[in-house]
Parts: C-alpha cells; sequence; structure tokens
C-alpha cells in the first residue's frame, strides 16, 4: 500500500542523480566555467528570461515564477538595487523566505501566468515574505515557551530558521514522492540547492548554480511539451501520433494488435460519459501492464494498440491473451458522478457505499505479423480486420 502512495519516488530519485552528476561534472570542470564567467553571466540572464517565456508559454507558472524569484535574487546580488543591502542583513529571514515560498510551490497546481491566477501565485508569494517575518518576530517566544513549559534546551536558531526549513523540507519531499510529477521534483531539487546555498555548503557560484538549475528548468519544459504532444491527457498513454514515431524505427520483424472495449457505446449509454471515462483510464492501465516487450498506445476512443517489436505472431498471442484474462477478471470499482441536491448528499451520508459501483468490462483482440514488403499501416490494417472477426465470433477473444 505504501509503495502504491509513493509513485513519485522513481521519478524525484531520476531528476535528483541526473541533476547531482551534471552538478558534480560541472564542480570538477569548475576551473573551465570560471574563465568563462564573462560570456556566462550575460547568457543567465538571457537564460531566466527564455525560461520564463517558454514556461508562461506552455502553463508551468511555476516554473515562471521560481526562474522570476531566481532573478530577482542574482539581480540583487549583481546589481547592487537599493534593497540589496537589506537583503544581505536579513539572511534568515530569506532563508525562510525561499523555502516558504519553493513549499507553496510543492502544493499548488500550474495555471496560466498571464491571468488572475498569476496575480494570486504572486500574493501566495507575497504572504511567504509576510509568514517568514511574522515566524522571526514571533520566535522568540516559541523558543522560551518550549524551554520553560516543556523543559527542553534547544539553540534559539533551531527555532527561529532550522525548525521551519525543516518542516518545509518535510512537506516538500512527501509531496514530491508521493506524486509523479517533473515539476514538484524539480521544485524539491530548487529546495536543496537553495537551503545548501544558504547556508554555504555548495562550491559552485551563485551565477553556476543558478543557471544548471534553469537548465533544468527548461529540460523539464521540453519533456512535459513532449509529453503533451505524445501522450493521452485522459488514459496516461502514449497517443496515436507517439505509435507513428514508433512506426518509423520499427524493422522488418514486429506484430501489432489492435484492442477495442467491447459494447463500450452501450456502456456509455447506460451509465453516463464520466463514468466511461474512468473505465477507459483503469483498462488503459491493465493493458499498458502488457509484457513481453509489448508498448501500448492509445489509437482512438476505446481502441488501443500494442506493438511487439521482433516478436512473431505466437510470442505475441500469449501476451494478448493474458492482457484479455486480465480486464476479463478486473472487478472495476467506479465513482458514480457526485450528487448536487441536499436530498441525494443526505442519501450519502446514510449510505457511503452508494457512492461506489461495481463493473467488468471485456476487449476484443485483433493481432496480425508485419509481412514481407508490408508496410505499418497495412500491417495495422491486418490488425484491424483481425480485430472485427474476433467481435463476429462473439467478442472477448484473440484472433489473428
Amino acid at each position: 500500500m505504501l509503495f502504491q502512495r509513493i509513485k513519485g519516488l522513481k521519478t524525484l530519485l531520476f531528476s535528483l542523480a541526473a541533476f547531482v552528476l551534471v552538478y558534480i561534472f560541472v564542480v570538477k570542470s569548475q576551473a573551465f566555467w570560471l574563465k568563462q564567467m564573462s560570456i556566462i553571466e550575460p547568457l543567465l540572464m538571457v537564460l531566466l528570461a527564455v525560461v520564463i517565456v517558454f514556461a508562461s508559454y506552455f502553463n508551468r507558472s511555476r516554473l515562471a515564477f521560481l526562474s522570476l524569484l531566481w532573478l530577482f535574487y542574482y539581480g540583487s546580488l549583481s546589481f547592487s538595487p537599493p534593497w540589496s543591502n537589506w537583503l544581505v542583513q536579513q539572511s534568515d529571514w530569506l532563508t525562510i523566505f525561499g523555502c516558504s515560498s519553493l513549499l507553496i510551490f510543492s502544493l499548488i497546481k500550474d495555471r496560466g501566468v498571464i491571468s488572475i491566477h498569476g496575480v494570486y501565485r504572486l500574493l501566495f508569494i507575497s504572504l511567504a515574505g509576510v509568514i517568514a517575518f511574522f515566524w522571526l518576530e514571533t520566535s522568540e517566544s516559541i523558543y522560551a515557551f518550549v524551554k520553560v513549559s516543556l523543559g527542553i534546551e534547544l539553540l534559539q536558531q533551531t527555532i527561529r530558521v532550522e525548525l521551519p526549513v525543516a518542516l518545509c523540507s518535510l512537506i516538500i519531499f512527501w509531496r514530491a514522492i508521493v506524486k509523479a510529477d517533473l515539476v514538484i521534483s524539480a521544485t524539491f531539487i530548487s529546495f536543496l540547492v537553495w537551503v545548501l546555498h544558504q547556508y554555504q555548503l555548495t562550491s559552485l557560484p551563485i551565477t553556476l548554480t543558478i543557471l544548471l538549475l534553469n537548465l533544468y528548468y527548461l529540460l523539464v519544459i521540453v519533456i512535459d511539451a513532449y509529453s503533451l504532444a505524445y501522450r493521452d491527457d485522459l488514459t496516461g498513454l502514449p497517443s496515436r501520433r507517439a505509435l507513428n514515431q514508433l512506426a518509423l524505427s520499427l524493422g522488418r520483424k514486429y506484430t501489432v494488435a489492435m484492442l477495442d472495449i467491447d459494447h463500450f457505446k452501450k456502456f456509455n449509454d447506460t451509465y453516463g460519459h464520466d463514468i466511461g471515462d474512468q473505465v477507459l483510464k483503469l483498462v488503459a492501465k491493465k493493458i499498458g501492464e502488457v509484457k513481453g516487450g509489448g508498448k501500448a498506445f492509445r489509437y482512438g476512443g476505446e481502441e488501443f494498440t500494442i506493438v511487439f517489436k521482433r516478436k512473431n505472431i505466437e510470442q505475441a498471442l500469449a501476451e494478448l491473451e493474458a492482457v484479455r484474462q486480465a480486464i476479463q477478471d478486473y472487478k472495476i470499482v467506479i465513482r458514480h458522478p457526485q450528487r448536487k441536491t441536499k436530498q441525494q448528499r443526505s442519501v450519502k451520508k446514510g449510505n457511503k457505499n452508494s457512492d461506489f459501483k461495481t463493473v467488468s468490462v471485456t476487449i476484443s483482440i485483433g493481432a496480425a505479423v508485419r509481412e514481407n514488403k508490408q508496410s505499418f499501416e497495412q500491417a495495422l490494417k491486418c490488425s484491424d480486420q483481425a480485430l472485427y472477426k474476433a467481435k463476429k465470433k462473439g467478442r472477448n477473444i484473440v484472433s489473428f
């Protein structure tokens, strides 16, 4: 059960490992980079502007505002504006403000930057500054209470700075491991970089550190943009466009299968499109778990495609039969659309189980191996014809 909750751990570990490896490489070659500072410094300003523009265009508001905060901080250090001396003197406030801002970014969703949501996010950032100031003002009273009432001896700095930093780190880390989201992983990495920088534990100049972080942000935006273009929003499977891309890299030997949920139109008419969408997502998850090297795609509607590279029809049939059987045996627990009337809400309170319903669905599958001199489109058409045969034979079978 715990491993099901921490579905973002893999994303976080992969992101962290990649960033650490690049960071170590830059540290090891720091002598070279330091000679290029006259180029890197203006390049950083350009990169920050590019990240802000791209993040705004793709509605990755958290990365846009993160880059905006880095721009503000770097500008305050480099160009000595009127408030720069105040920031230097308020290092504790700056540390807590940065941590609490990153905490907010880990909790909110991405929205449009040039919109009312962008204004809200600026207000959230301002609120983080106010909270940091309020905490520092009350920390002495909290320290006295802990010391006198609880009899616990702690350094005042532990209550003043380390406690809020630790709380922020725990929440951001938890968010990063329970949600497979590259932006939240980027937020956690930014948090680590910020804390290490504030405690002067980094060996790189702040210019190179911010440059690395924003290159990472840019990579996250590119990956997310790719995902938008090649991944189906509803099911999370690669889309038909991704299938067409895969077709360009296929060799001479492969098997392709078309899968269709049986009587899905009737199911939609009976239960409604909301529940139909829930069923599509759950069935897609099962199809995506296909073994034997198969790669699943959503072809469109209730149709899916599985491609087996370098597999003959006999090898693919065993895996397709396993998918068909798994879906037939799968008892899908679906949630009814939310009730709106007071009477319905009272019924809901009286019977909590009425919110859920268990249904079963089946799929029909048609498979075809690529024949000599046959294009991918022709092989796909053959699998579609095999699917038609499966439906004529009574559905819930694999045909070829």
